[in-house]
């Protein structure tokens, strides 16, 4: 067995598979390094804080291919320079090799408009700040709907949940302020039932029943009653009934009458009108009861008693002179006035005045 593998023929055949192995394996690696452009490297150039444009046409005369990336908007930067470049700037690549370049874009990123609408203004607010909208101008607008978002404006123009906006846009905003008081109602008999609802939306009230005579829902048919009637003052958002038909106003002037006497309440004007006032419920405080203070007792003063004078024992002196009468400016008691003395020619002994009796109350 030895002897026939070393065989002529045997190593004959031998050295020629491994002959053409290694002439495989030599024009592998030559194909190889021709295809790879092995040993002619090029080096990247630096196209960094360079508009986009002269960067490309850089990289297309020194035979690189190159990629443009975006990056997140940054407004310290030029729109559309070049921030970053990777291979770094000065590495040695093959010829053909893709370049990848991070460029600053335009303006911010777009972001959906959420939706908002019909939602508490303070809640949309809220939800607008944190997508990067920012809130310009705030409008508010009479509406049943008070405080709730109404409308969103770019520009001017109204955007509608779901539309793209440039990250941190200045958006304004339509917030409803409450229904308006005492606005009139228009007149609608006569009109079709699409101009009608024109008309009333137009005037800031809201369709309620309407009724069609033939039972159809054509809506050219022509209003020939409705409620409240035109010309009264009611809220805005209110509701009015419309009643149309086929036929002229003219020709169901029975039928207007017999609603007229449903709904349309006739007034007595023989009565005074009755005058409403607005009552405003305010806290009422009562002030503390000071406690009764003690009662003072006015001591009673009690009259002098009235002495008798008695009659004097000894002889009065004679008197030369005629004694006046006196006249007492008050009144006495007894309700008697005093009397004056008159002198006699026989002597008298002197008596003294009675003591006026005083009463204290």
């Amino acid at each position: 067995m030895l002897k026939s593998l070393f065989n002529w023929k045997v190593l004959v055949n031998l050295v020629v598979a491994i002959g053409v192995f290694v002439g495989l394996v030599w024009l592998t690696f030559r194909w190889l390094e021709y295809h790879t452009n092995h040993g002619q490297e090029i080096p990247v150039p630096n196209v960094v804080n360079k508009s986009v444009h002269d960067a490309v046409k850089i990289l297309d005369d020194t035979g690189l291919e190159y990629e443009v990336d975006s990056a997140n908007y940054d407004p310290k930067y030029r729109p559309f320079q070049v921030l970053q470049i990777y291979p770094a700037p000065g590495s040695r690549v093959k010829d053909g090799r893709t370049v990848r370049l991070k460029v600053n874009p335009r303006t911010w990123a777009q972001i959906a408009v959420p939706d908002v609408i019909n939602k508490y203004s303070g809640l949309a607010f809220q939800r607008l700040d944190q997508v990067g909208l920012k809130i310009g101008d705030t409008i508010y607008e009479p509406s049943i709907q008070k405080d709730a978002l109404l409308r969103i404006l770019y520009k001017g123009n109204a955007v509608n949940p779901g539309a793209r906006l440039p990250r941190f846009s200045v958006i304004d905003v339509v917030v409803g302020s409450g229904p308006m008081r005492n606005i009139s109602i228009p007149n609608v008999v006569g009109l079709s039932v699409k101009e009608a609802r024109a008309v009333i939306a137009k005037s800031m009230f809201e369709v309620g029943l309407v009724e069609y005579e033939d039972g159809g829902k054509d809506e050219s048919d022509i209003i020939y009653y409705q409620d409240p009637a035109s010309g009264d003052v009611r809220d805005q958002g209110m509701q009015i009934d419309l009643w149309a038909s086929k036929k002229t106003p003219a020709e169901l002037r029975a039928k207007v009458e017999q609603l007229n006497s449903i709904y349309r309440m006739k007034v007595d004007t023989s009565l005074p009108p009755v005058r409403y006032e607005e009552v405003h419920n305010e806290p009422s405080y009562e002030a503390p009861v000071p406690a009764p203070a003690p009662r003072r007792e006015t001591p009673k003063v009690e009259a002098p008693k009235t002495e008798t004078p008695k009659p004097q024992t000894t002889t009065p002196k004679p008197t030369s002179t005629t004694e006046k009468p006196k006249t007492s400016t008050s009144t006495p008691a007894t309700g008697n006035a005093a009397k004056p003395a008159a002198s006699t020619s026989t002597q008298q002994p002197a008596q003294k005045p009675k003591a006026k009796k005083v009463v204290v109350e």
